[in-house]
């Protein structure tokens, strides 16, 4: 991970290539993240930059105000650490922009994906269902214990429950424009998490290949 920046995913929308071809992309509110601490291996061991996005109005505490303060700017509502030696090169207090992207490069977004409650096997782990004809009163159980041991089931055994909500990262995803002008990065694809909720854009750690040539979007 050498670099990334953090937003905000406002939503889904459909942009068009000269050629007519229609692609599906993501806006995410990029406005200007600050370098809230830079970590060392001298002070802790590891080299990493915490960057801070969107201004925190509300409950705000002395301890995040004091750290916001050593960097000149008013507490965040998200913060995150981005390792890596082009993101060493930001000192405490300077802004990071969306241009530290450019159109074409693939990039992995990270985020909290939808919540979907309590689910059963079928849509949780994409089961198959039983017979629906003939008399079968089993549909979208769970199917066989598989145990040995009918007196327990063997851990790790994969049954209904709670779906979503979980820290995911969408990999190789492009980036098919980057307008400073509105804060905004638009990237091909869909990314984790409901609308206005908090990703992290980070270059991609497995290189795909750009499928959109940026200079032909209409």
């Amino acid at each position: 991970m050498a670099k990334g920046i953090l937003g905000k995913k406002v939503g889904m929308t459909q942009v068009f290539t000269t050629s007519g071809e229609l692609i599906p992309v993501t806006v995410i509110e990029v406005t200007p993240n600050v370098v809230l601490q830079k970590k060392t291996v001298e002070t802790d061991g590891y080299e990493a930059v915490q960057l801070g996005f969107l201004d925190k109005t509300k409950n705000l505490k002395k301890p995040e105000i004091g750290h916001a303060n050593k960097a000149n700017t008013a507490p965040k509502r998200f913060v995150k650490e981005i390792a890596g030696d082009e993101m060493m090169a930001f000192e405490v207090g300077q802004e990071v922009k969306a241009n530290i992207f450019v159109e074409g490069e693939m990039v992995d977004v990270s985020g909290i994906s939808k919540g979907k409650g309590y689910q059963g096997v079928i849509k949780r782990h994409n089961f198959a269902r039983g017979p629906m004809s003939h008399g079968s009163g089993y549909h979208r159980g769970v199917g066989a214990m598989g145990s040995i041991d009918a007196a327990r089931v063997k851990k790790g055994k994969k049954m209904p429950g709670r779906m979503g909500g979980v820290a995911t990262t969408v990999q190789n995803l492009e980036v098919v424009k980057v307008d400073l002008e509105k804060n905004v990065m638009l990237v091909k694809g869909n990314v984790p998490g409901a609308k206005g909720s908090f990703v992290c854009v980070t270059n991609a750690v497995k290189k795909g290949s750009a499928a959109v040539n940026p200079d032909a979007l209409a």
